[in-house]
């Protein structure tokens, strides 16, 4: 049996509190736990906390220490986090003290999203794990000899990621001489089991994420690769006609105008503007609010086991690069027992496709998926949670991570 290891996760969910990024989280820490491991889960930041009631970046970090209590409490970790804001020097959670022991007696740390940037303390864990959960960025500016981008990933002694095509001969993205090993995301399959059965007739297929986000394009040998999915929504933007079932799309309807942006933000949501509303919702989308569904992780939960499956896009800079990415909420689908389609970035070379999960290019293919899970939706159904047992079950992905730390 494998000895009981120390792992700290490192985290950003109170910084981004909604329950796509606490369910990520939380599977992590769960998983570990399963496995036998001591866990905790520390925020070490220098950004300001986004707040969903205020809707804007702030330095009262009230609400992000709130809310990750009561994420802790849900899972029974109450006793085992750290939230240190550092412009202020606050910590809250464990003491200054009791984090300071556990960053000197961690065996792992899990740099989840690689959103942490290190401080001397962080390097006496002897195990530094780069967890990118969004790939390609961060590869391109290391080969542009960025030298942040250099000093993050060089502070870390292992390299994961979910662009599982990445350092393949599939895949064009330079690893910059970094091992990248690739990985997915763990999901806790109990917590998306349900015995309600098949959602009710009229269920839309959905999906849950901002609609334009800025600031994170970026160029790799003359062409610019995007970030944002609002250009490949709009390439399918008749899908609702053509296909004459309903889809929705939950996102930030903030208006634009009204978003109040802060220091430290890298990516910048900039919500949805009325007209760009009016014109999905003319093409047949039916648009609902993502906040007053992310706000807590059940009501996100319930949304997605109420959907008839999920219909989605990605980023540019993952679709045209074939990077292998695959959305840690379609996992989450896939767990629920809901058939998924959703763009092609290259992941059907590591993950079966045509019963449960169809990757798409082209408007025909969406129809054509479409129309095979309508012929057999429950077959389609028992699918996706086939492929979630198979190739997302938290305690495998994680036990084959510590296996090759």
């Amino acid at each position: 049996m494998a000895r009981k290891l120390r792992i700290v996760v490192l985290g950003m969910m109170g910084r981004m509190p909604f329950a796509g990024i606490a369910w990520q989280v939380l599977h992590y820490l769960e998983g570990f736990r399963r496995l036998g491991h001591d866990v905790y889960y520390v925020e070490d930041t220098d950004n300001w906390p986004y707040d969903p009631q205020q809707n804007t970046l702030t330095d009262d970090c009230g609400y992000a220490v709130q809310y990750i209590g009561r994420l802790m409490a849900w899972c029974d970790l109450a006793e085992g986090w750290v939230f240190r804001f550092r412009p202020s020097n606050r910590t809250f959670g464990l003491s200054d003290s009791r984090l300071t022991a556990l960053f000197e007696k961690a065996d792992i740390l899990v740099n989840l999203h690689g959103a942490t940037l290190f401080l001397e303390e962080h390097l006496r864990a002897p195990i530094r794990v780069y967890l990118e959960t969004d790939p390609v960025r961060a590869e391109i500016e290391v080969a542009q000899g960025d030298p942040a981008s250099i000093e993050q990933l060089r502070a870390h002694t292992h390299h994961f990621t979910y662009g599982e095509n990445i350092g393949t001969p599939n895949c064009a993205i330079p690893t910059g001489g970094f091992n990248y090993r690739p990985t997915r995301q763990p999901v806790i399959l109990d917590w998306w089991t349900t015995d309600a059965g098949p959602p009710p007739d009229g269920s839309a297929f959905t999906t849950i994420g901002n609609w334009r986000q800025t600031r994170r394009d970026i160029e790799w040998k003359g062409a610019t690769y995007t970030w944002s999915k609002d250009r490949e929504f709009l390439k399918f933007i008749d899908l609702p006609r053509q296909a004459q079932q309903p889809f929705e799309l939950a996102t930030n309807l903030a208006d634009p105008k009204t978003i109040r942006h802060g220091p430290g933000e890298v990516v910048r949501a900039e919500g949805m503007a009325a007209e760009v509303r009016q014109m999905l919702e003319s093409h047949g989308w039916r648009i609902v609010d993502a906040i007053s569904l992310s706000k807590d992780i059940l009501p996100y939960r319930d949304y997605i086991l109420g959907s008839r499956g999920e219909f989605t896009v990605a980023k540019d800079l993952n679709i045209r690069l074939r990077s292998g990415w695959f959305s840690d909420r379609s996992a989450c689908y896939l767990a629920a027992g809901r058939p998924v389609i959703t763009q092609d970035t290259g992941f059907g070379k590591v993950l079966p496709t045509g019963k449960g999960l169809f990757p798409f290019n082209t408007m025909e293919e969406i129809v054509a998926a479409l129309d095979a899970i309508s012929f057999d939706y429950v077959g389609h159904c028992q699918a996706a949670r086939e492929i979630a047992e198979e190739y997302f079950r938290a305690e495998e992905v994680l036990a084959k991570m510590i296996a090759e730390l």
